[in-house]
Protein backbone atom coordinates (compact mmCIF):
# COMPACT_ATOMS: atom_id res chain seq x y z
CA UNK A 1 0.00 0.00 0.00
CA UNK A 2 1.70 3.10 -1.19
CA UNK A 3 0.33 6.60 -0.75
CA UNK A 4 1.08 9.99 -1.06
CA UNK A 5 -0.59 11.98 1.62
CA UNK A 6 -0.49 15.56 2.70
CA UNK A 7 -1.73 16.84 6.64
CA UNK A 8 -3.23 20.19 6.24
CA UNK A 9 -2.93 21.87 9.65
CA UNK A 10 0.29 21.24 11.91
CA UNK A 11 -0.92 21.80 15.82
CA UNK A 12 -1.48 19.69 18.45
CA UNK A 13 -2.86 16.81 16.57
CA UNK A 14 -1.90 16.91 12.68
CA UNK A 15 2.18 17.20 13.81
CA UNK A 16 2.12 13.88 15.85
CA UNK A 17 -0.39 12.49 13.18
CA UNK A 18 1.87 13.46 10.31
CA UNK A 19 4.72 12.44 11.93
CA UNK A 20 3.76 8.90 12.73
CA UNK A 21 2.46 8.49 8.96
CA UNK A 22 5.61 9.04 7.73
CA UNK A 23 7.13 6.21 9.04
CA UNK A 24 5.23 3.86 6.66
CA UNK A 25 4.22 6.77 3.36
CA UNK A 26 5.19 9.67 1.80
CA UNK A 27 4.24 12.30 3.93
CA UNK A 28 3.89 16.18 3.61
CA UNK A 29 2.72 18.20 6.56
CA UNK A 30 1.39 22.00 5.36
CA UNK A 31 0.48 24.59 7.63
CA UNK A 32 0.05 28.30 6.77
CA UNK A 33 1.63 29.50 9.52
CA UNK A 34 5.54 30.05 7.77
CA UNK A 35 6.78 30.56 10.92
CA UNK A 36 5.44 27.20 12.02
CA UNK A 37 7.37 25.36 9.57
CA UNK A 38 10.20 27.56 9.98
CA UNK A 39 10.15 26.03 13.73
CA UNK A 40 9.67 22.65 12.87
CA UNK A 41 12.29 22.80 10.27
CA UNK A 42 14.69 23.68 12.54
CA UNK A 43 13.38 20.83 15.11
CA UNK A 44 11.79 23.09 17.46
CA UNK A 45 8.05 22.22 17.98
CA UNK A 46 6.22 24.86 20.51
CA UNK A 47 3.46 22.05 21.45
CA UNK A 48 6.41 19.98 22.72
CA UNK A 49 4.25 16.58 21.28
CA UNK A 50 6.75 15.98 19.10
CA UNK A 51 10.70 15.76 20.21
CA UNK A 52 13.86 17.31 18.32
CA UNK A 53 14.95 14.42 17.49
CA UNK A 54 11.67 12.71 16.46
CA UNK A 55 11.91 15.84 13.56
CA UNK A 56 15.27 15.08 13.25
CA UNK A 57 14.52 11.68 11.97
CA UNK A 58 11.43 11.89 10.18
CA UNK A 59 11.02 11.56 6.86
CA UNK A 60 8.34 14.32 6.69
CA UNK A 61 8.25 16.85 4.10
CA UNK A 62 7.00 20.38 5.69
CA UNK A 63 6.03 23.47 4.11
CA UNK A 64 3.67 26.57 3.67
CA UNK A 65 3.13 26.53 -0.18
CA UNK A 66 0.48 24.76 -1.23
CA UNK A 67 1.53 23.42 -4.49
CA UNK A 68 3.85 21.45 -2.58
CA UNK A 69 0.94 19.25 -2.14
CA UNK A 70 -0.35 18.34 -5.43
CA UNK A 71 0.19 15.26 -6.11
CA UNK A 72 -1.28 13.59 -2.97
CA UNK A 73 -3.99 11.49 -3.31
CA UNK A 74 -4.85 11.56 0.62
CA UNK A 75 -5.50 14.88 2.20
CA UNK A 76 -5.73 14.96 6.06
CA UNK A 77 -7.25 18.42 7.18
CA UNK A 78 -6.96 18.64 10.73
CA UNK A 79 -7.67 22.28 11.50
CA UNK A 80 -9.31 23.35 14.82
CA UNK A 81 -13.33 24.20 15.55
CA UNK A 82 -13.32 26.71 17.97
CA UNK A 83 -16.62 28.36 19.10
CA UNK A 84 -17.82 31.93 18.38
CA UNK A 85 -17.60 34.91 21.22
CA UNK A 86 -21.81 33.76 21.49
CA UNK A 87 -20.68 29.95 21.77
CA UNK A 88 -21.58 29.08 18.05
CA UNK A 89 -19.64 26.75 16.44
CA UNK A 90 -17.27 28.68 13.99
CA UNK A 91 -16.37 26.48 11.08
CA UNK A 92 -13.54 29.06 9.04
CA UNK A 93 -11.14 27.04 9.30
CA UNK A 94 -12.84 23.95 8.31
CA UNK A 95 -13.64 26.66 5.23
CA UNK A 96 -10.60 27.69 4.72
CA UNK A 97 -8.92 24.48 4.34
CA UNK A 98 -11.58 22.79 2.31
CA UNK A 99 -11.23 26.01 -0.12
CA UNK A 100 -7.28 25.81 0.08
CA UNK A 101 -6.93 22.04 -0.99
CA UNK A 102 -9.39 22.56 -3.67
CA UNK A 103 -6.50 24.35 -5.56
CA UNK A 104 -4.77 20.67 -5.92
CA UNK A 105 -7.70 17.97 -5.25
CA UNK A 106 -7.46 16.16 -8.42
CA UNK A 107 -10.07 12.90 -9.48
CA UNK A 108 -9.45 10.13 -7.74
CA UNK A 109 -8.48 11.57 -4.18
CA UNK A 110 -9.95 11.19 -0.71
CA UNK A 111 -10.33 14.15 2.04
CA UNK A 112 -10.13 13.42 5.51
CA UNK A 113 -11.04 15.58 8.04
CA UNK A 114 -10.01 14.52 12.10
CA UNK A 115 -11.78 18.00 13.38
CA UNK A 116 -14.39 17.46 15.97
CA UNK A 117 -17.97 18.92 14.36
CA UNK A 118 -21.17 17.94 14.33
CA UNK A 119 -23.18 14.87 12.49
CA UNK A 120 -23.35 16.34 9.15
CA UNK A 121 -20.82 18.89 8.97
CA UNK A 122 -18.30 16.53 6.50
CA UNK A 123 -20.91 15.73 3.72
CA UNK A 124 -23.31 19.14 4.25
CA UNK A 125 -20.57 21.39 5.26
CA UNK A 126 -17.35 20.52 3.73
CA UNK A 127 -18.50 18.60 0.43
CA UNK A 128 -19.96 21.40 -0.95
CA UNK A 129 -17.50 23.97 -0.56
CA UNK A 130 -14.95 21.19 -2.48
CA UNK A 131 -17.45 20.51 -5.58
CA UNK A 132 -17.85 24.08 -5.67
CA UNK A 133 -13.89 24.98 -5.99
CA UNK A 134 -13.38 22.08 -8.12
CA UNK A 135 -16.27 21.34 -10.08
CA UNK A 136 -15.62 17.71 -9.19
CA UNK A 137 -18.30 15.05 -7.59
CA UNK A 138 -18.19 13.87 -4.15
CA UNK A 139 -18.83 10.23 -4.21
CA UNK A 140 -17.78 9.74 -7.94
CA UNK A 141 -14.78 12.36 -8.66
CA UNK A 142 -13.22 12.30 -4.97
CA UNK A 143 -13.95 10.63 -1.87
CA UNK A 144 -15.02 11.52 1.70
CA UNK A 145 -13.65 10.08 4.40
CA UNK A 146 -14.13 11.23 8.64
CA UNK A 147 -11.32 10.07 11.48
CA UNK A 148 -12.03 12.04 14.66
CA UNK A 149 -8.98 13.06 16.57
CA UNK A 150 -8.11 11.61 20.14
CA UNK A 151 -5.42 13.67 20.95
CA UNK A 152 -4.51 14.05 24.54
CA UNK A 153 -1.98 17.15 24.58
CA UNK A 154 0.14 16.14 26.88
CA UNK A 155 -0.28 12.43 27.85
CA UNK A 156 2.53 10.51 26.67
CA UNK A 157 0.35 6.96 27.45
CA UNK A 158 -2.78 8.06 24.93
CA UNK A 159 -1.18 9.18 21.99
CA UNK A 160 -1.64 7.76 17.98
CA UNK A 161 0.53 4.66 18.48
CA UNK A 162 -2.01 3.18 21.29
CA UNK A 163 -5.27 4.98 21.04
CA UNK A 164 -8.36 3.16 18.69
CA UNK A 165 -8.49 5.11 15.76
CA UNK A 166 -12.28 5.41 14.76
CA UNK A 167 -12.49 5.46 10.47
CA UNK A 168 -15.51 6.17 8.51
CA UNK A 169 -15.72 6.37 4.71
CA UNK A 170 -17.90 7.79 1.98
CA UNK A 171 -18.01 3.71 0.67
CA UNK A 172 -17.17 0.64 2.19
CA UNK A 173 -13.92 0.83 0.14
CA UNK A 174 -12.70 4.00 1.04
CA UNK A 175 -13.33 3.08 5.12
CA UNK A 176 -11.35 -0.18 4.25
CA UNK A 177 -8.38 1.98 2.85
CA UNK A 178 -8.15 4.30 5.60
CA UNK A 179 -8.55 1.40 7.87
CA UNK A 180 -5.44 -0.03 6.69
CA UNK A 181 -3.53 3.42 6.46
CA UNK A 182 -4.23 4.57 9.98
CA UNK A 183 -3.95 0.73 11.21
CA UNK A 184 -0.02 0.79 10.15
CA UNK A 185 0.49 3.81 13.13
CA UNK A 186 -1.66 1.64 15.98
CA UNK A 187 -0.91 -2.14 15.18
CA UNK A 188 -4.68 -2.26 13.14
CA UNK A 189 -6.40 -0.57 16.55
CA UNK A 190 -9.16 0.38 14.09
CA UNK A 191 -12.60 0.75 14.67
CA UNK A 192 -15.13 1.18 11.64
CA UNK A 193 -18.00 3.02 12.09
CA UNK A 194 -21.44 2.48 10.10
CA UNK A 195 -20.88 5.61 8.08
CA UNK A 196 -19.39 9.55 8.30
CA UNK A 197 -22.76 11.07 10.59
CA UNK A 198 -21.99 8.26 12.98
CA UNK A 199 -17.90 9.15 13.52
CA UNK A 200 -19.01 12.01 13.90
CA UNK A 201 -21.32 12.28 16.26
CA UNK A 202 -19.60 9.68 18.48
CA UNK A 203 -16.45 12.24 18.55
CA UNK A 204 -18.84 14.50 19.54
CA UNK A 205 -20.28 12.96 22.34
CA UNK A 206 -17.36 11.88 23.72
CA UNK A 207 -16.24 15.58 25.23
CA UNK A 208 -19.67 16.22 25.92
CA UNK A 209 -20.41 13.12 28.41
CA UNK A 210 -16.99 14.28 30.05
CA UNK A 211 -17.85 17.64 30.55
CA UNK A 212 -21.20 16.59 32.20
CA UNK A 213 -19.89 14.45 34.45
CA UNK A 214 -17.50 17.18 35.45
CA UNK A 215 -20.29 19.51 35.66
CA UNK A 216 -22.02 17.77 38.40
CA UNK A 217 -19.05 16.93 40.34
CA UNK A 218 -18.19 20.73 40.05
CA UNK A 219 -21.89 21.50 41.40
CA UNK A 220 -21.46 19.86 44.22
CA UNK A 221 -18.43 21.05 44.85
CA UNK A 222 -20.13 24.27 45.20
CA UNK A 223 -23.03 22.57 47.74
CA UNK A 224 -20.11 21.22 49.94
CA UNK A 225 -18.43 24.86 50.06
CA UNK A 226 -21.09 26.47 51.24
CA UNK A 227 -21.42 23.77 54.16
CA UNK A 228 -17.70 23.87 55.13
CA UNK A 229 -17.03 20.47 53.86
CA UNK A 230 -14.29 19.54 51.15
CA UNK A 231 -14.49 17.95 48.10
CA UNK A 232 -11.39 15.88 47.82
CA UNK A 233 -12.28 14.56 51.37
CA UNK A 234 -15.86 13.78 49.67
CA UNK A 235 -14.41 12.23 46.47
CA UNK A 236 -11.57 9.88 48.92
CA UNK A 237 -15.12 8.52 50.19
CA UNK A 238 -16.89 7.98 47.59
CA UNK A 239 -14.52 6.59 45.02
CA UNK A 240 -14.49 3.09 47.75
CA UNK A 241 -17.85 2.02 45.73
CA UNK A 242 -16.87 -0.30 42.87
CA UNK A 243 -18.93 1.64 40.85
CA UNK A 244 -18.38 5.34 41.48
CA UNK A 245 -16.68 7.06 38.50
CA UNK A 246 -13.21 9.47 39.55
CA UNK A 247 -14.22 12.52 38.03
CA UNK A 248 -12.39 15.71 39.81
CA UNK A 249 -13.51 19.56 40.60
CA UNK A 250 -11.63 22.04 38.42
CA UNK A 251 -11.76 24.65 35.46
CA UNK A 252 -12.25 23.02 32.24
CA UNK A 253 -11.02 24.65 29.46
CA UNK A 254 -9.05 23.74 26.10
CA UNK A 255 -9.83 22.96 22.58
CA UNK A 256 -12.07 19.85 23.22
CA UNK A 257 -14.17 19.31 26.25
CA UNK A 258 -14.39 23.04 26.52
CA UNK A 259 -15.72 23.72 23.34
CA UNK A 260 -17.19 20.38 21.39
CA UNK A 261 -20.51 20.44 23.30
CA UNK A 262 -21.61 24.00 22.12
CA UNK A 263 -21.77 21.96 18.27
CA UNK A 264 -23.81 19.07 19.80
CA UNK A 265 -25.67 21.52 21.08
CA UNK A 266 -26.18 23.75 18.20
CA UNK A 267 -26.63 20.61 16.16
CA UNK A 268 -29.55 19.92 18.30
CA UNK A 269 -31.24 22.82 18.12
CA UNK A 270 -31.42 23.26 14.23
CA UNK A 271 -33.19 20.23 14.52
CA UNK A 272 -35.77 21.61 17.12
CA UNK A 273 -34.20 20.36 20.01
CA UNK A 274 -33.71 21.99 23.44
CA UNK A 275 -30.26 20.21 24.80
CA UNK A 276 -31.15 21.28 28.50
CA UNK A 277 -28.38 18.43 30.10
CA UNK A 278 -25.54 19.86 27.97
CA UNK A 279 -25.88 23.43 28.27
CA UNK A 280 -26.78 23.26 31.69
CA UNK A 281 -23.27 21.28 32.30
CA UNK A 282 -21.27 23.88 30.40
CA UNK A 283 -22.88 26.94 32.29
CA UNK A 284 -21.85 25.14 35.54
CA UNK A 285 -18.45 24.54 33.94
CA UNK A 286 -17.78 28.07 32.51
CA UNK A 287 -18.84 29.80 36.59
CA UNK A 288 -16.22 28.11 38.20
CA UNK A 289 -13.53 30.28 37.39
CA UNK A 290 -15.81 33.17 39.03
CA UNK A 291 -16.83 30.81 41.87
CA UNK A 292 -13.26 30.24 42.60
CA UNK A 293 -12.21 33.77 42.92
CA UNK A 294 -15.08 35.12 44.65
CA UNK A 295 -14.27 32.68 47.53
CA UNK A 296 -11.05 33.81 47.18
CA UNK A 297 -12.07 37.24 47.74
CA UNK A 298 -14.32 36.63 50.68
CA UNK A 299 -11.45 34.83 52.31
CA UNK A 300 -9.11 37.88 51.41
CA UNK A 301 -11.52 39.73 53.21
CA UNK A 302 -11.18 38.59 56.57
CA UNK A 303 -7.39 38.41 56.03
CA UNK A 304 -6.91 41.71 54.96
CA UNK A 305 -7.23 45.30 56.42
CA UNK A 306 -10.62 46.43 55.40
CA UNK A 307 -10.42 47.91 51.80
CA UNK A 308 -7.30 46.56 51.03
CA UNK A 309 -6.74 45.20 47.37
CA UNK A 310 -4.05 41.90 47.84
CA UNK A 311 -1.25 40.89 45.87
CA UNK A 312 -1.84 37.61 44.51
CA UNK A 313 0.57 35.25 42.79
CA UNK A 314 -1.08 32.79 40.02
CA UNK A 315 0.60 30.15 39.46
CA UNK A 316 -0.12 28.80 36.15
CA UNK A 317 -2.53 29.93 33.21
CA UNK A 318 -2.50 26.69 30.44
CA UNK A 319 -5.63 24.97 30.11
CA UNK A 320 -4.31 22.28 31.76
CA UNK A 321 -1.09 20.61 33.69
CA UNK A 322 2.46 20.36 31.88
CA UNK A 323 1.61 21.93 28.45
CA UNK A 324 1.81 25.27 26.72
CA UNK A 325 -1.85 25.40 25.39
CA UNK A 326 -3.43 28.42 25.96
CA UNK A 327 -6.51 27.86 24.19
CA UNK A 328 -10.07 28.36 25.71
CA UNK A 329 -7.96 28.14 29.67
CA UNK A 330 -10.60 29.22 31.99
CA UNK A 331 -8.09 30.51 34.64
CA UNK A 332 -8.35 33.77 32.97
CA UNK A 333 -11.70 33.86 34.25
CA UNK A 334 -9.83 33.31 38.14
CA UNK A 335 -7.64 36.52 36.79
CA UNK A 336 -10.13 38.89 35.55
CA UNK A 337 -12.76 38.29 39.00
CA UNK A 338 -10.06 38.50 41.32
CA UNK A 339 -8.73 41.93 39.30
CA UNK A 340 -12.30 43.27 39.14
CA UNK A 341 -12.76 43.22 42.75
CA UNK A 342 -9.42 45.59 43.12
CA UNK A 343 -6.90 42.75 43.74
CA UNK A 344 -3.54 43.01 41.78
CA UNK A 345 -2.41 39.73 40.06
CA UNK A 346 1.34 38.06 39.02
CA UNK A 347 0.89 35.25 36.53
CA UNK A 348 3.48 33.10 36.06
CA UNK A 349 3.33 29.46 34.45
CA UNK A 350 6.09 27.17 33.42
CA UNK A 351 5.05 26.19 30.03
CA UNK A 352 3.03 29.19 28.19
CA UNK A 353 5.13 31.18 26.12
CA UNK A 354 5.06 34.77 27.32
CA UNK A 355 4.41 36.24 24.22
CA UNK A 356 1.07 34.35 23.13
CA UNK A 357 -0.02 35.04 27.15
CA UNK A 358 0.22 38.63 26.19
CA UNK A 359 -1.46 38.39 22.43
CA UNK A 360 -4.75 36.41 23.65
CA UNK A 361 -5.29 37.64 27.11
CA UNK A 362 -3.45 40.99 27.71
CA UNK A 363 -1.30 38.94 30.28
CA UNK A 364 2.47 40.15 30.93
CA UNK A 365 3.41 36.90 32.75
CA UNK A 366 6.16 37.35 35.26
CA UNK A 367 9.84 36.23 34.34
CA UNK A 368 11.34 33.06 35.85
CA UNK A 369 14.00 35.12 36.94
CA UNK A 370 11.55 36.42 39.30
CA UNK A 371 10.45 32.98 40.22
CA UNK A 372 13.62 31.93 40.90
CA UNK A 373 14.33 34.90 42.98
CA UNK A 374 11.76 34.40 45.38
CA UNK A 375 13.04 31.08 45.33
CA UNK A 376 16.22 31.77 46.40
CA UNK A 377 14.76 34.10 49.03
CA UNK A 378 12.73 31.76 50.47
CA UNK A 379 15.25 28.96 51.45
CA UNK A 380 15.82 29.15 54.94
CA UNK A 381 14.16 31.84 55.71
CA UNK A 382 11.87 32.37 58.79
CA UNK A 383 8.49 34.61 58.64
CA UNK A 384 9.91 37.69 60.45
CA UNK A 385 13.24 37.69 58.26
CA UNK A 386 10.64 37.47 55.47
CA UNK A 387 11.46 39.55 52.21
CA UNK A 388 9.00 42.49 51.90
CA UNK A 389 7.14 41.36 48.65
CA UNK A 390 5.91 38.30 49.66
CA UNK A 391 2.14 38.11 48.58
CA UNK A 392 -0.91 38.00 50.49
CA UNK A 393 -2.12 35.04 48.56
CA UNK A 394 -0.26 32.68 46.39
CA UNK A 395 -3.14 30.31 43.97
CA UNK A 396 -2.05 27.59 42.45
CA UNK A 397 -4.51 27.39 39.19
CA UNK A 398 -2.39 24.64 37.21
CA UNK A 399 -0.87 21.61 39.08
CA UNK A 400 2.37 21.95 36.60
CA UNK A 401 5.17 19.62 37.41
CA UNK A 402 7.46 22.42 38.61
CA UNK A 403 4.72 23.60 40.77
CA UNK A 404 3.99 20.40 42.24
CA UNK A 405 7.66 19.84 42.91
CA UNK A 406 8.51 22.98 44.69
CA UNK A 407 10.05 22.76 48.12
CA UNK A 408 8.18 23.36 51.19
CA UNK A 409 10.53 26.56 51.81
CA UNK A 410 10.23 27.84 48.87
CA UNK A 411 6.31 27.73 49.04
CA UNK A 412 6.49 29.46 52.26
CA UNK A 413 9.25 31.68 51.05
CA UNK A 414 6.16 33.20 48.59
CA UNK A 415 3.48 34.10 50.73
CA UNK A 416 3.59 36.57 54.00
CA UNK A 417 3.04 35.15 57.29
CA UNK A 418 -0.72 34.92 57.47
CA UNK A 419 -1.56 35.12 53.76
CA UNK A 420 -3.66 32.82 51.85
CA UNK A 421 -3.03 30.15 49.85
CA UNK A 422 -5.25 28.50 47.31
CA UNK A 423 -4.36 24.93 46.05
CA UNK A 424 -7.32 24.16 44.18
CA UNK A 425 -6.83 20.65 43.49
CA UNK A 426 -5.02 19.57 46.44
CA UNK A 427 -1.93 19.29 45.10
CA UNK A 428 0.62 20.58 47.88
CA UNK A 429 -1.42 18.82 50.86
CA UNK A 430 1.94 16.56 51.63
CA UNK A 431 3.63 20.09 52.07
CA UNK A 432 4.92 21.11 54.99
CA UNK A 433 3.56 24.71 55.29
CA UNK A 434 3.50 27.35 57.49
CA UNK A 435 1.47 27.11 60.49
CA UNK A 436 0.23 30.79 60.04
CA UNK A 437 -1.04 30.06 56.46
CA UNK A 438 -4.84 30.12 55.76
CA UNK A 439 -5.11 27.50 53.55
CA UNK A 440 -8.38 26.81 50.76
CA UNK A 441 -9.02 23.72 48.49
CA UNK A 442 -12.44 23.29 46.67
Amino acid sequence: MSHKIAVVGLGYVGLPLAVALAKYFDVTGFDIDAARIDELNRGIDRTDEVSKKGLQDSTITLTDDLEALRGSDIFIITVPTPVTDQNKPDLTPLERASKSISKVLQKGNIVVYESTVYPGVTEDFCAPILEKETGLKAGEDFYLGYSPERMNPGDKDHNIYTLTKVVSGQTPAVTKLLADMYGKVNNGNVFCAADIRTAEAAKVIENAQRDINIAFINEVTMIFNKMDISIHDVLAAAQTKWNFLPFTPGLVGGHCIGVDPYYLAESAKGLGHNPEVILSGRRINDSMGHFIAERVHEKLKSILSYGKSGRILVLGLTFKENVPDLRNTRVIDIIKTLESFGHKTDVHDAYAASAEAKEHYGIELISETLMSRKSAQAVGQTHSSQSSDAYDCVLLAVPHDQYCNLPSETINGLLREGGLLVDIKGTWKEKELCDSFHLWTL
